[in-house]
C-alpha cells in the first residue's frame, strides 16, 4: 500500500544558491523597512534635541543671569515667555485650525485689564462692582487667571459664533473689527485710564510664593507656557485634534463623516482666546501697567509675525518665533529705530526659503508634512 503522504512535507531539501538569492530580501536583513524607521528615528532625535534645547536655554539662562545679578535680563526672558505664550493660543486657532484671527490682541488686552482692574481695587481697597452682586478686587493669581480665562472664552465665544460663519478675508476683517471695538471702548474708559493707561501699584500674589522676585515670577510664566503647550499637544493628538485637523484640510469630508465642522472650530477658537488671554494676564503684572496699545490691530499682526517666523503649526513654533522677534526688538531697537526693516528681510527670508519656519529649519519637516 502507497503511503500518501504531501510531497512538500518530504522535499525539504535546503534551498539552492540561486533560488535564495532570488526570493526577496526582507526585514532580517534590515531591507526597505529599516531606512525608513532609522530616518523617522534620527527625524524624531533631531527633533527632540532642538525642543529640549528651545526649552533648556529658556530656562536655563534666566538662572544664570539671576544668579549673577542681570535682573534685566531675567525680565526679558519672563517677556519672552510670556509673549510665547500668546502666540501659542494664537498658533493653536492659526496652524492647527486654519483660522486666520487678526483680533487676538483683544484677549491678550483684556486678560490684561483683568489683571489691572483687579489690583486697581485690592488696592484701593474697593469693590468692581455692587450690583446685582458685590465683586471686590483681588491680588490673588489664581483668581485673577480664571477670571481672565472665563472672560476671554465667553468674548470668544460670542466673537467666534459670529465670525466663525465666514471663512477667508471676511473671517479676518470680522475679528478684526471687533478687536478695534474692544479696543476703543478701553480707550475712552477714563475710569480706568482711557489712552493713558491703567498702572498696576501691587503685583497679584500666590501662596507661599515671592511673585515680586524677578526668577521666581519668570518661573511661574515658564511653567504657564508649559502648560499651554501641553495643552495643546494633548488636544492635537486626541480626536478633537485629528477633527480639528480635518476641518482645516477638508470640512466638506468631516461632514460627511458625521461630525459638523462649526462647534469643532468654535471650541478651538475659545480655547486659543483663553489661552492669550492667560498670558495678557500675567504680562500686565510683569509690566505693572496696562494699556489700550495691548489691544490694538499692532499686536494681533506681531502674535502673526511671531508664529509665522517660527513655523505655523509646530508646537513649538510660537517659541522659537517669540525668541528671535523679542531678541531683534531688544537689541536692534537699541541700536536703531529702523529695526523692522530687518525684521521684514528675515520675514521674507522665512516665507521664501523656510516654508516651515525656524522650526522647519532647524527640527526638519514633520511626518504629516
Amino acid at each position: 500500500m502507497t503511503n500518501n503522504i504531501p510531497t512538500s512535507a518530504v522535499s525539504s531539501k535546503p534551498t539552492s544558491n540561486s533560488a535564495r538569492a532570488s526570493m526577496p530580501k526582507h526585514s532580517h536583513s534590515g531591507g526597505s523597512g529599516a531606512a525608513p524607521a532609522n530616518q523617522a528615528d534620527s527625524h524624531f532625535g533631531r527633533k527632540g534635541l532642538v525642543q529640549i534645547a528651545l526649552l533648556g536655554l529658556l530656562l536655563l539662562l534666566p538662572v544664570a543671569a539671576y544668579f549673577f545679578g542681570h535682573l534685566y535680563y531675567v525680565n526679558l526672558a519672563s517677556r519672552i515667555t510670556i509673549i510665547a505664550m500668546a502666540a501659542v493660543g494664537l498658533n493653536l486657532a492659526i496652524g492647527y485650525g486654519g483660522m486666520v484671527s487678526f483680533g487676538h490682541a483683544a484677549y491678550f488686552g483684556l486678560g490684561g485689564y483683568v489683571a489691572g482692574i483687579s489690583a486697581y481695587h485690592a488696592f484701593d481697597f474697593t469693590p468692581f462692582m455692587t450690583w446685582p452682586i458685590s465683586i471686590p478686587g483681588s491680588d490673588s493669581l489664581l483668581v485673577v487667571w480664571l477670571a481672565a480665562a472665563l472672560l476671554c472664552a465667553l468674548l470668544a465665544l460670542a466673537i467666534g459664533a459670529i465670525s466663525l460663519r465666514t471663512t477667508g478675508v471676511y473671517f479676518i476683517m470680522i475679528t478684526l473689527a471687533f478687536a478695534q471695538m474692544i479696543y476703543y471702548f478701553a480707550n475712552s474708559w477714563p475710569t480706568y485710564g482711557g489712552e493713558d493707561g491703567l498702572p498696576i501699584y501691587i503685583r497679584n500674589s500666590l501662596p507661599l510664593v515671592d511673585t515680586t522676585n524677578a526668577l521666581t515670577y519668570f518661573l511661574i510664566c515658564f511653567g504657564g507656557l508649559v502648560m499651554a503647550m501641553a495643552v495643546t499637544s494633548r488636544l492635537m493628538k486626541s480626536r478633537f485634534g485629528a477633527a480639528l485637523t480635518m476641518a482645516r484640510l477638508n470640512d466638506v469630508r468631516l461632514a460627511t463623516a458625521g461630525v459638523s465642522p462649526y462647534p469643532v472650530r468654535l471650541v478651538a477658537f475659545v480655547i486659543s482666546a483663553a489661552i492669550t488671554g492667560l498670558a495678557g494676564a500675567l504680562y500686565a503684572d510683569l509690566n505693572g501697567f496696562v494699556s489700550p496699545s495691548v489691544l490694538s490691530w499692532h499686536f494681533s499682526g506681531e502674535l502673526m509675525v511671531i508664529v509665522i517666523l517660527g513655523g505655523v503649526g509646530r508646537l513649538y513654533g510660537p517659541l522659537a518665533g517669540a525668541i528671535l522677534f523679542v531678541m531683534m526688538e531688544t537689541f536692534l531697537g537699541g541700536i536703531t529705530q529702523y529695526w523692522q526693516l530687518f525684521l521684514g528681510l528675515v520675514l521674507l527670508g522665512v516665507v521664501l526659503f523656510a516654508k516651515h519656519g525656524i522650526m522647519g529649519w532647524l527640527a526638519g519637516r514633520e511626518r504629516n508634512e
